[in-house]
């Protein structure tokens, strides 16, 4: 490589090293991983339970750890903005798939939120969809 052929805009500074100096410290702290995986298992439950009650909305539960999808029966585009209007932001993905990207510190009453806001989001849904089928 040349001088100028390759460049990053946070690589190597003292700013970037010290965010991820940081993000370390609270990473390894004890119990941080634990507290991981019983938020994901606790958002997966959430989940599973609103696809059980909007199966015309949503179809399953997807995913690992805190990066996590719906897979919706509906257009991912329409799921998408109806949880925007709900004040949540999700990204689509493939296969009809909206991604739930929740931080790793993410809190329980957090996660009830979200999902609060995903049911009325399918509530909106679901009566778009009979709406569609009646008409």
């Amino acid at each position: 490589m040349t001088p100028g052929s390759h460049g990053s805009t946070f690589g190597g500074n003292p700013l970037a090293v010290a965010a991820a100096n940081a993000v370390l410290d609270v990473m390894l702290k004890p119990g941080f991983f634990d507290h991981v995986q019983k938020v994901s298992l606790l958002l997966k439950q959430k989940l599973a339970s609103v696809v059980d009650r909007y199966p015309t909305v949503l179809s399953e539960v997807r995913g690992e750890g805190l990066l996590i999808g719906v897979k919706a029966v509906v257009p991912s585009g329409d799921l998408v903005a109806a949880l925007r209007d709900q004040k949540l932001l999700t990204v689509g993905a493939g296969e009809n798939v909206v991604r739930f990207l929740a931080p790793l510190i993410v809190s329980e009453a957090e996660i009830d939120e979200a999902v609060v806001r995903l049911e009325r989001a399918c509530v909106v849904l679901s009566g778009a969809t009979l709406q569609k089928a009646a008409g």
